[in-house]
């Protein structure tokens, strides 16, 4: 059974989390509550999260601060983080959001489309991460044990096949939701979107192919990815 993602909501307003889990439940993952930055920093000490929603308005410690301290995290540094906000004070504003680390800045209110696909990118490149390292794990136990095939090197190469297409299949809907935004707005963005997704996901397909039969030096390869 392919295990749900967890997905990090971050706001001091009881009403717009519940807002956000409405929205987000048809993805039907795991959505955990955080009322406050430091509760959302307590929630990162021992959960992986495949996205942070975040807002940036919040008493004590706000989004921009509770970000810094995720991307100084070794083990937090990469998970993706969309900036929500009830204000806009211009482009100074916005890009004080993507110096924090954020991939997206989104003002409320906004559109629950739009909202939903780009989390759900973040998700599906998530669940893929982990199931190619999982596959990256499988392989060095080969390895490990001299070469021995576990489970069989036929159900090997069907896990690579299933594994590359349901990564080609993230590539599609990454390059689908570029063109969605491109068409809304050419801001900063859609642009630092578009730049994130293309590098996990060529990182993704790297790993991958460097566990494709007769890959030569691919347990370096590997090594380095995961």
């Amino acid at each position: 059974m392919v295990q749900k993602a967890k997905i990090l909501l971050v706001d001091d307003r009881p009403e717009n989390l519940l807002a956000l889990e409405a929205i987000l439940s048809a993805l039907d993952q795991t959505l955990v509550r955080a009322s406050s930055g430091e509760e959302a920093l307590k929630a990162l000490l021992t959960d992986d999260f495949a996205v942070i929603l975040l807002d940036v308005q919040m008493p004590g410690m706000d989004g921009f601060e509770t970000a810094a301290h995720i991307k100084r995290r070794e083990r937090t540094r990469d998970i993706p983080i969309i900036f929500l906000t009830a204000i806009n004070h211009g482009p100074h504003h916005t890009f004080r959001g993507y110096a924090a680390g954020a991939v997206d800045y989104i003002s409320k209110p906004f559109d629950p489309w739009v909202l939903r696909a780009k989390v759900s990118v973040f998700v599906e490149l998530y669940m893929k991460n982990c199931q190619l390292r999982e596959q990256a794990a499988l392989l060095r136990l080969q390895l490990e044990g001299g070469g021995k095939p576990v489970g069989g090197a036929k159900e090997s190469a069907g896990l690579l096949a299933e594994l590359s297409a349901r990564l080609a299949a993230v590539e599609e809907q990454a390059e689908a939701l570029s063109k969605q935004l491109d068409d809304e707005s050419a801001d900063a963005a859609a642009v630092a979107t578009a730049a994130h997704l293309e590098r996990k996901l060529t990182g993704l397909r790297r790993a991958l192919d460097a566990l494709e039969p007769g890959a030569g030096s691919g347990t370096t390869s590997v090594s380095s990815q995961t």
